[in-house]
């Protein structure tokens, strides 16, 4: 394998949409999150009226790649070996002699292994990856506290009521009926919550379509939701910047799963037809579906026996590993959290920001002082590298994060977003990550300090 990757290689180029191609606001789009879990279990399920209280100091809770351990109500940061980084048990601080009494001098965190190989769910943990369920972090966090003072013991019955606030929300049909708090908020004021994609973004999507590339969108965003973020982010005219459009992709599933047991099914009105395709023979826009038939129709279409395929994605279980390890693609990991370590965002995330500022102002809630969640974290650190403190506290050693190792694992490469790349010709070599290389190869426009203070740490 060259130790470069370039687009002009690639006879497919897929993206995934939401934290992809579409950016959002994070902090507003967080706060509306949160607020629509939150608001469920108070109404739905009798929880205290405070949970809906934020003051902007606790958003630095917010952090992506904890696993929540449903069965003590710990929250935990993990290192690329399943140590345990730093923990809390709902939003305290647990100290090291705590760490070690959880979970033993070693510090092991005892599913790693389950986690680390196949990055399913579990009834045991949850790992947030994402930003569509990352409030959901704060919100266990808290929950666990309101359980402790009122006395009950923390179990995993809490979580049920937590995967139907998520569910109330976010289901298929939740769009369509204005269920929920997310889809009215977003259908009413779109630009408050999405980014609209740059016009280099545009140009460089219809430039890979003019070159002969097949382009892929592939969401798990049902069509109905899909839509309204494609005509707000590119133009009324997004559809004809894709050859296949494929929603309610339900991934990680659409790369693990055999044919049978998720067929392609097309779409009347946004609704799924109930018979599922044979197989995927043209171009279009489809339902749910499988990467084999997937594959079987990209062959065609390029008329090469194995197409070469780039999937652009921000998940590292619905995206990174099963893309990669199922389809055998390319991965390209948009990883916001290299803006806050030193990488400079984007002249169009910066513009958009500008737009945007005005109508913060107006917002109920005093931007200042809450920290955007792919900020580095007080509380939590760096998402890259953490500080590793042996049992007796001297031993001192620099660590790379679990999710940071599945970076270097799972993606051919890393950036902070599409934008970034966008001006760059088709046949521009980006170094690629390479375990005979050092760890900072492979992020683009360059790595995050963390790793770079790493990297002159050890040599």
């Amino acid at each position: 394998m060259s130790e470069y990757f370039s687009l002009s290689d690639c006879d497919v180029i897929g993206f995934d949409l939401d934290h992809t191609l579409c950016r959002y606001h994070l902090k507003e789009t967080s706060r509306l999150i949160y607020e629509s879990f939150a608001r469920y279990l108070v109404e739905h399920k009798g929880y205290d009226k405070d949970l809906l209280n934020l003051t902007p100091a606790t958003w630095d809770f917010c952090f992506k790649g904890l696993v929540v351990d449903l069965e003590d109500g710990n929250l935990v940061k993990l290192a690329e070996d399943g140590t345990v980084l730093r923990a809390t048990h709902g939003t305290n601080d647990l100290s090291t002699e705590e760490i070690i009494k959880h979970y033993g001098p070693k510090r092991e965190w005892k599913h790693f292994n389950s986690l680390n190989t196949s990055f399913t769910r579990s009834a045991k943990y949850y790992f947030y990856d994402n930003y569509f369920d990352l409030p959901g972090a704060l919100l266990c966090g808290r929950v666990v506290d309101m359980l402790h003072r009122r006395g009950n013991e923390v179990n995993s019955d809490f979580w049920k009521d937590m995967v139907a606030a998520i569910d109330h929300n976010y289901n298929t049909s939740a769009f369509k009926e204005d269920a929920g708090t997310y889809f009215p908020s977003v259908k009413r004021d779109p630009g408050r919550y999405l980014q609209p994609c740059s016009d280099s973004v545009k140009t460089w999507l219809r430039s890979m379509k003019n070159a002969g590339k097949v382009l892929l969108l592939i969401t798990s965003s049902h069509s109905d939701y899909c839509r309204l973020i494609c005509e707000h982010i590119l133009g009324e005219d997004y559809e004809e910047l894709f050859d296949i459009i494929i929603t309610n992709a339900l991934k990680p599933g659409f790369f693990s799963l055999v044919p049978q047991q998720r067929p392609f099914r097309t779409l009347v009105n946004d609704v799924e037809e109930s018979e599922g395709l044979p197989s995927l023979d043209k171009p279009g826009w489809y339902s749910q579906g499988n990467w084999p038939h997937l594959h079987e129709l990209l062959k065609t279409m390029t008329g090469k026996p194995e197409p070469k395929v780039v999937y652009f994605g921000d998940s590292m279980r619905s995206d990174m590993f099963p893309a990669s390890s199922f389809g055998k693609w390319e991965t390209v990991m948009v990883v916001e959290e290299m803006e806050g370590e030193g990488v400079q965002k984007s002249d169009a995330a910066m513009s958009n920001e500008a737009q945007v500022e005005p109508l913060e102002k107006k917002g109920k809630f005093e931007e200042q002082g809450m920290k955007a969640p792919s900020a580095v974290s007080e509380q939590w650190g760096s998402y890259f590298v953490d500080v590793h403190k042996s049992g007796g506290g001297d031993e001192e050693s620099q660590k790379l994060t679990w999710c940071c190792h599945s970076i270097h694992k799972y993606s051919t490469m890393a950036i902070p977003s599409v934008e970034h790349i966008a001006d760059l010709p088709l046949d521009y070599k980006f170094p690629r990550f390479s375990p005979n290389k050092p760890c900072t190869t492979g992020y683009y426009p360059r790595p995050p300090d963390s790793l770079l203070k790493r990297c002159e740490s050890l040599s």
